[in-house]
């Protein structure tokens, strides 16, 4: 299987090794499958928890220097990267389609935010890092940033480069090094792809190690002592046990753990515009985003109408090989998830939900499904499904409205589509968000944005943006005399 600029990710490169600056025989490995086709495309190597503390220690060496050398020399390199990216679009969009089941127009997104984020990044490495502050004695006080140290970062299959670079490119552009682990069933188009990109880029070795693997490399990042900050994106069962082994450890720790995100449509917007913006949020990679609306609350006047149009258009919608331009849904990752998915729409329906359309599936194929929800809501409506399933409830008023959107334990994204943007900014004023959009689906984001929720969305990190400063660098007091002080016991 060969791909435009294939040298870059040529498996001859990769296959059967992981990455600490160089490709070097791992002990382990696994097979790449495509999951829309079965088709093995390779070899990934899995690391070992031997190959965390080799790698910890290279990187806290290659660090040092990385460290001091000019906040200009490492923008450059990030922009270098984000051109790398732009440049090599059509190999890497080729394995988001293969390895991820990313539709073509979802992977081009990813790889385009890639590049952005790079560049971001490399304003970033620019920016002011302190300030000057008053003080009461004859002397210079301020404060200034200083890089973190070595950084894990722990990442998710369903937006393997998203997900990666918004943690990689800060921490490296604000001078500390990192410590990647992808999901092993994302381990090229999330781990093999950045060694590759920043590698070309110059980046020093031991700056950026790629180390796939399971559960026990994970801890054995996080527990490693020259390991200072943890970043995990991933479900919120996991994010508590994180959270736990680094607290310990006096670690900081930054969770983003998804969110069941509520679309609310009032009566007075464009129904088939709405229509659209919920297939969008809902349906966007066969549900397996973050911010994917898994609550649909829809205003009983237009509630009938909303609900027969959403499932028409679902209906209309092409699942299949996301190799092909005109598919919509791509493949669920892998049987696990779509039992998991299948399992809470039959429950569902079970417990009194309408199944408007969907609920089946071919191989990992799951048709987008609409999910007319009565009035005690259902296990798909109250959980994040991480799938096809657009569940959508009635409501009456803006109160009422605003009680449903805070009726759960996540609090990632809220969408409100509504003619009346007071009425929106009087909602918005009212639900346990980290991020609202008015008039835009749920799935919305710039890496110049913070990003991050509430709740069991997370535990207080914004990434994007001067967040990243809060995140990957340590804020130090510094005072200048112009002699000595003079000091008495």
């Amino acid at each position: 299987m060969r791909r435009a600029g294939m040298s870059l990710l040529d498996p001859t490169l990769w296959s059967g090794r992981i990455f600490t600056g160089l490709w070097h025989p791992a002990t382990q490995t696994r097979e790449v499958i495509n999951p829309a086709t079965g088709e093995r495309l390779g070899i990934a190597g899995l690391a070992s928890t031997m190959d965390v503390t080799a790698a910890a220690e290279h990187a806290e060496q290659a660090r040092g220097t990385w460290a001091q050398v000019a906040a200009s020399y490492r923008a450059a390199l990030l922009r270098r990267a984000g051109d790398l990216f732009s440049e090599h679009q059509d190999a890497i969009v080729g394995w988001l389609v293969s390895e991820s089941g990313s539709t073509q127009a979802k992977a081009k997104a990813e790889v385009a935010a890639a590049a952005q984020t790079c560049h971001e990044a490399a304003a970033l490495a620019n920016s002011p890092y302190g300030e000057v502050i008053r003080s009461g004695q004859p002397r210079l006080s301020l404060t200034r940033r200083i890089p973190a140290g070595v950084i894990g970062v722990i990442t998710p299959f369903n937006m393997p480069l998203a997900l990666a670079i918004r943690a990689v490119a800060p921490a490296l552009a604000l001078g500390n090094a990192v410590l990647l682990k992808p999901d092993a069933r994302t381990a090229v188009s999330g781990g093999v792809v950045l060694a590759q990109i920043f590698a070309a880029a110059g980046l020093r070795k031991g700056l950026l190690q790629v180390l796939a693997g399971d559960a026990a490399v994970g801890a054995a990042i996080i527990d490693h002592p020259l390991v200072r900050v943890v970043s995990f994106t991933g479900s919120p069962q996991a994010g508590r046990h994180v959270a736990e082994r680094g607290g310990r450890l006096l670690k900081r720790v930054m969770l983003e753990l998804g969110g069941n995100n509520a679309l609310v449509v009032f009566d007075d917007t464009d129904i088939d515009r709405a229509v659209r913006a919920g297939a969008f949020s809902s349906f966007l990679h066969q549900g397996q985003v973050c911010m994917a609306a898994g609550r649909h609350l829809v205003h009983e006047s237009i509630y009938g109408e909303y609900v027969a149009k959403l499932a028409e258009f679902a209906d209309s919608l092409i699942v299949g090989d996301p190799s092909h331009n005109d598919v919509a849904l791509g493949p669920l990752i892998d049987v696990r998830q779509r039992d998991r998915v299948h399992h809470l729409v039959e429950a569902s329906v079970k417990a009194g939900a309408k199944l408007v359309t969907g609920g089946t599936f071919d191989a990992l194929f799951y048709r987008p499904t609409v999910l007319a929800e009565p009035a005690e809501p259902t296990e798909a409506y109250r959980e994040e499904v991480f799938g096809p399933v657009a569940p959508v409830r009635a409501f009456s008023t803006v109160s009422e409205a605003a009680k449903l959107v805070a009726d759960n334990e996540t609090g990632l994204a809220v969408s409100i589509l509504t003619a009346d943007v007071g009425k929106a900014m009087t909602l918005a004023d009212r639900v346990p968000a980290g991020m609202v959009h008015i008039n835009d689906p749920t799935i919305d984001h710039e890496p110049q944005a913070p990003f991050g929720g509430f709740g069991l969305s997370g535990n207080g990190w914004r990434a994007g943006g001067l967040s990243d400063l809060d995140a990957y660098t340590e804020t130090q007091w510094l005072t200048i005399r112009p002699e000595l002080a003079k000091v008495t016991l």
